[in-house]
């Protein structure tokens, strides 16, 4: 294995950071047709929510996702591994329960060894199996960099659908899962992260967020979706802009990542943090004078990221230590939601 390059020597970014900013997808979207003529179609693309749901009968719906990206690690079935858990969440975040996955695969053959590419296939196996779901067929090219991920299919009842756009004003914002993945993503690449930090992302990004299937049984839970490219501030904004809310966000709250602010101290960034605030920061009122390391943790592209749980505030108590107790010792109460124009603020 050491005579192969590393992973992510072949990649000009990593994970979610390899999104395109949002203010590009949203110009790329604008002007496309809205699915009016396909009324069982229940989330599309209006509202940018974590997948696609289609009600097929009064009692199910199938959701639809699809997500890959380029290594953010150098080990192949952490790579693997990564990317499969990071695509299964659109699925919980949906409120549903995965039933099969397709893989995707463009690696450059003339520069990896396939038993390399075996292993980041056998890596997304492995989660796969964790979510109790076949990986049935794929598509598979050559390409000049390596990516990997799931198209993943899922079910749920109508009843038990959650869009990000359904949150209500008054209710508590929980985060299951610590920030500052693209910043270890960041000094990964640079050769400036101990085995330690890589061993607490990787174990941080192969959690799956299977709690959201259990979250929106609860009539109290109203929204979910989970954070990845666009940052803690991004996909509250998808949420805010849905439900037409003001999003209260308590910055000393969130839960981070053991080295999280002290590598955002020392400059490990993404370009992709700096991108996200550019594509939005005008909806973000953030405290006078916060130092710019620290708006790089709201703008941290997450990848595998936890859920953003929107649920009534005298549910929260209980909602989140059913949270910690499904696996997630770091999630907290983050902020709430409010009546007034759509935007964020952090305290």
């Amino acid at each position: 294995m050491n005579d192969h390059p590393r992973l992510t020597s072949l990649a000009h970014g990593g994970g979610c950071g390899c999104k395109l900013a949002p203010s590009v997808l949203r110009e790329l979207l604008a002007g496309q047709p809205v699915a009016q003529a396909f009324p069982q179609l229940l989330v599309g693309t209006e509202t940018s929510d974590d997948a696609a749901v289609y009600q097929v009968d009064e009692n199910t719906c199938v959701i639809a996702t699809t997500d890959f990206f380029m290594p953010m690690v150098d080990d192949p079935r952490a790579f693997g591994r990564i990317a499969a858990t990071n695509a299964i969440s659109d699925v919980y975040a949906m409120g549903g329960r995965p039933i099969m996955a397709l893989a995707i695969l463009g690696m450059p053959i003339d520069k990896l060894a396939p038993e390399q590419i075996r292993e980041i296939l056998e890596g997304g196996r492995d989660i796969c199996h964790q979510a109790s779901i076949p990986v049935a067929g794929g598509h598979s090219i050559d390409a000049p960099e390596p990516i990997y991920g799931l198209a993943v299919i899922g079910l749920c009842h109508p009843s038990e659908l959650r869009r990000n756009a359904d949150a209500r004003p008054g209710d508590a914002l929980i985060l299951t899962k610590g920030l500052g993945v693209g910043i270890y993503s960041a000094a990964i690449k640079k050769g400036a992260l101990d085995q330690a930090g890589i061993d607490e992302m990787v174990a941080s990004t192969t959690t799956l967020n299977k709690v959201g299937t259990e979250l929106a049984k609860r009539a109290d839970v109203h929204a979910l979706t989970d954070v990845t490219g666009f940052g803690i501030l991004g996909h509250g904004l998808e949420i805010a802009r849905g439900a037409g809310l003001q999003l209260h966000l308590d910055q000393a709250a969130l839960p981070l990542l053991s080295r999280a602010a002290e590598l955002a101290e020392a400059g490990f960034v993404t370009g992709a943090s700096v991108r996200n605030w550019a594509a939005y920061g005008a909806e973000v009122a953030l405290p006078e004078g916060l130092a710019d390391w620290r708006r790089h943790l709201l703008t941290d592209p997450q990848t595998s990221g936890g859920l953003l749980v929107a649920v009534a505030p005298e549910a929260a108590d209980a909602v989140l230590a059913q949270i910690r107790a499904a696996g997630h010792p770091l999630a907290a109460v983050v902020g709430h939601c409010a009546a007034g124009e759509a935007g964020i603020s952090v305290d």
